[in-house]
């Protein structure tokens, strides 16, 4: 615990107000969604695409009296008992604190950054580790200015080596994790590319990367990767082929799933076998190496590590579980830090009331009083309806809690005694070292699938959201599209996340998406498009809002309200201003008017209209005179009804290329998912990944035929790959006859024959492929789209719902 009293000269403030200078925190707050402990709190109000100081009273309603504000006319009249510290920049104040907090650190620090590479190094080493030292590692990918302060404000003296990840994205920013990290030992994984990294060539992003190993004693790198102006520095100690390498690879070689490696270090020749084939792997696996080799490890003790380690899927998975549940499998790790994540993902789940967590013992923790008194309070901010235990020590556990407590010794007792539990109609998250391979469990409750799954990844949901939040004025509402199964993606699981990001508005197709996300805990105000008088009842039911596009539903829907004596209910006006789909047209809106005024059964929520083309040049002329036409028909409703509403025409094009046009709110639809085709300065990051895996291998003679009416005439001997996916799942058939492309081990691959209903083949003759591996069925959704003449809304949309849906949370 720190006194604010004590801290406030390290935050350089530029005034305070102090109502009790006295208080004690231990934990760094920014997002007040997930504030469980406020007293313990303080609150930093970020100035992102959010500004943080409009959820102070949030905060202050969950209990946090400390905040550190940067805006200096901020009032404190309404919190008369809290702490406020002005400072110039409060995202540098933070990391002032996590700086403060690393100079009582003793123990040795490993610092890794690089382009690729740096959490599997971080997870790896700490794997091979845990045995004999307690390890400390930032958790899940928290490398950022703002992920390394916090990874660093919860690392103890009670540990014996941390490994902290630092993650740039251009010049300078460096400067302020290396002030904070100020590693003992460092280590470079990789350069990679310079892509979208904010850096004009290799060498200014090595130099870059470079400034985290000021203070460094030693730096741990490959040395195929660095100049020879660095190689030649005092404290590098490099791997690679080079003699001068102080590990060096004589030869490698794969066998099978593995790769057999002859190395020298020392002197000493020795083998050792990983179990992996592809490059990156490799890499990563010689840079463990010789960071336990500089440890003292002998050779025979790394090989025998070395065989255990896995693939890790560090995303924590969002799965649909058996018996009306949803499972997040989060089984690859378990330490406090990786356990608080796992749970403020958990409490954002609505789907279901009730929650529960099975959770493993803790690799590497001794099992003190004090580290009990933290898992305890960890656990008592999060109400659980129950709580499985797995591990010995857990006997002894006191865990204060309301509901119910099971213990099993072992991942075996549970899933012998699995029948005796229920997990129906709950949230259940599984939180397990690895040791204790509750992937096993994961398994068994949930759904299966025929291996081909569709990969969602909840956080590039939130950065293409936060993408196109920046380019709207904050007082402008964000309506987003959940039409279609959110794209392909999903619905209550997609709708959660867009609720707990304070979306203003959801948007759905149909009045049963709508009610499904209703009865999935979605309390978000939803607009229904284009709604059937026959759904009027559940409209009602579910308090969704409907787009009345036609005086015929108007009439239709007010007296349905009439009928029942509902008055004021939130309706929203379409006008048709050129699309011609639907919409009241200009010369109906008079008519429109004089309904809307003579009752008040409904009332106008919004009138929207939608834009042809925005974004595109030759369709300039025409969207200025679809705005135009849009203010002047809304004004008329406006002036004629006496009273304003919400006013939106944008979609995702809009919201980017027509910012004179966002007027109250914008709706964003496929750019969300991270498809627009005009991003102009976007970086969007693909949502959904459409996954499949090889079944079968055959060698085929020159002029055999593959699949259906003979289609697939082979000019060649040929390998082909049958995979599971087929125009059942939504992979279309005219990508047959090698239209289509599917990505093997990172090597494009043609279709050959016509596409069948749950399979079709590849021609694999040309790259190294086995039964099982991963196939990428769209390695390019766009240029997938256009090869057949279509657009990505259309390959997205498709994807049939018997492929299973897996969300990642990294």
């Amino acid at each position: 615990m720190y006194v604010i009293s004590d801290i406030i000269k390290h935050l350089v403030p530029i005034k305070t107000f102090l109502a009790n200078p006295n208080l004690t925190f231990d934990i760094l707050s920014y997002d007040t969604r997930k504030i469980r402990t406020g007293e313990r709190s303080l609150f930093f109000a970020l100035q992102a695409q959010q500004d943080g100081h409009k959820f102070i009273t949030d905060g202050y309603h969950k209990g946090v009296r400390n905040f550190v504000v940067s805006d200096l006319n901020f009032s404190v009249e309404s919190y008369p008992d809290a702490n406020f510290i002005w400072v110039e920049d409060t995202l540098r104040a933070m990391q002032a604190l996590a700086a403060m907090h690393r100079n009582e650190i003793t123990i040795p620090i490993i610092g890794i950054t690089g382009s690729n590479g740096k959490t599997i190094v971080k997870e790896w080493l700490a794997q091979l580790l845990k045995e004999e030292k307690k390890v400390y590692q930032s958790p899940k990918s928290y490398n950022s200015q703002l992920g390394v302060a916090l990874s660093l404000w919860n690392l103890t003296n009670e540990y014996d080596v941390a490994l902290i990840e630092a993650g740039i994205s251009t010049v300078n920013e460096m400067d302020y994790l290396q002030k904070m990290i100020r590693p003992t030992w460092g280590i470079l994984t990789s350069l990679g590319t310079v892509h979208r990294e904010g850096f004009p060539s290799k060498e200014e992003k090595l130099k870059e990367k470079w400034k985290l190993f000021d203070s460094a004693e030693k730096i741990i790198v490959p040395s195929d990767q660095i100049p020879e102006n660095f190689l030649n520095a005092r404290k590098v100690i490099s791997w690679g082929n080079l003699l001068a390498d102080k590990l060096q690879v004589l030869k490698s070689g794969i066998s099978g799933y593995s790769t057999h490696l002859i190395l020298t270090y020392g002197g000493k020749e020795f083998n050792i076998e990983a179990p992996f084939t592809d490059k990156a792997s490799i890499e990563n696996v010689l840079t463990c190496i010789l960071v336990l080799l500089e440890l003292g490890y002998n050779s025979e003790i790394i090989k025998e590590r070395v065989s255990r380690l896995k693939h890790l899927d560090m995303r924590l998975q969002l799965k649909k579980g058996k018996n009306n549940s949803s499972i997040i499998d989060d089984t690859y790790s378990n330490d406090l830090a990786s356990l608080n994540i796992a749970l403020d993902f958990l409490n954002q789940q609505n789907q279901f009331d009730k929650k529960k967590l099975v959770l493993s013992d803790f690799e590497g923790e001794e099992w003190t009083e004090k580290f009990q008194t933290k898992l305890n309070n960890l656990l008592s901010t999060v109400i659980l309806d129950e709580v499985i235990l797995i591990g010995e020590r857990f006997k002894n556990f006191k865990y204060s809690s309301n509901g119910t407590v099971r213990i099993y010794e072992t991942t075996d007792e549970l899933l012998a005694n699995l029948t005796q539990l229920n997990f129906s109609n709950a949230v259940v998250l599984i939180k397990g070292a690895r040791k204790y391979k509750l992937e096993s469990l994961s398994r068994r409750l949930t759904e299966k699938s025929h291996e081909t799954i569709l990969q969602i990844n909840l956080k590039s949901l939130e950065h293409n959201l936060k993408q196109y939040r920046s380019k709207i004025d904050a007082s402008v509402k964000m309506m987003a599209m959940v039409k279609a199964f959110s794209y392909g993606s999903g619905s209550f699981e997609v709708a959660n996340i867009l609720q707990f990001n304070n979306v203003d508005y959801l948007t759905v197709a149909f009045v049963d998406e709508g009610s499904e996300l209703r009865r999935g805990g979605v309390k978000l105000p939803i607009m229904v498009l284009s709604p059937h008088e026959s759904a009027f009842e559940d409209i009602i039911q579910y308090k969704l809002e409907p787009e009345i596009y036609s005086k015929r539903i108007l009439k239709a829907f007010v007296k349905f309200l009439a009928d029942r004596e509902i008055t004021a209910y939130p309706i929203h006006i379409k006008l048709d201003t050129g699309m011609h789909r639907l919409g009241f047209m200009e010369n109906e809106i008079d008519d429109l008017l004089t309904t809307l005024k003579s009752q008040n059964h409904v009332k106008v929520q919004s009138a929207l209209s939608h834009l042809v083309g925005a974004g595109a040049e030759e369709f300039k002329e025409f969207t200025e005179q679809q705005i135009s036409l849009y203010k002047h028909l809304s004004e008329k409703i406006r002036s004629a009804i006496g009273y304003d509403f919400i006013r939106h025409i944008c979609n995702t094009s809009g919201i980017v290329h027509n910012p004179e046009a966002h007027m109250d709110m914008v709706r964003l639809g496929i750019g969300l998912y991270g498809y627009d085709m005009s991003p102009k300065d976007l970086n969007l990051e693909e949502v959904s990944v459409l996954k499949t895996t090889i079944t079968q291998i055959k060698h085929i003679p020159k002029e055999e035929t593959i699949g259906y009416d003979r289609k697939g005439v082979l000019t060649r001997d040929s390998v082909i790959a049958t995979v599971k996916i087929g125009y059942a799942d939504g992979y279309n058939r005219r990508f047959g006859n090698g239209v289509g492309e599917m990505m093997i081990n990172g090597h494009l691959v043609k279709t050959v024959g016509n596409i069948c209903m749950d399979m079709c083949m590849l021609d694999i003759t040309d790259i190294e492929a086995k039964e099982g591996d991963e196939v990428y069925v769209f390695p390019d959704v766009a240029l997938a789209a256009k090869r057949i003449g279509t657009i990505p809304y259309e390959l997205l949309t498709g994807i049939s719902s018997r492929v299973k849906r897996v969300y990642y949370y990294e």
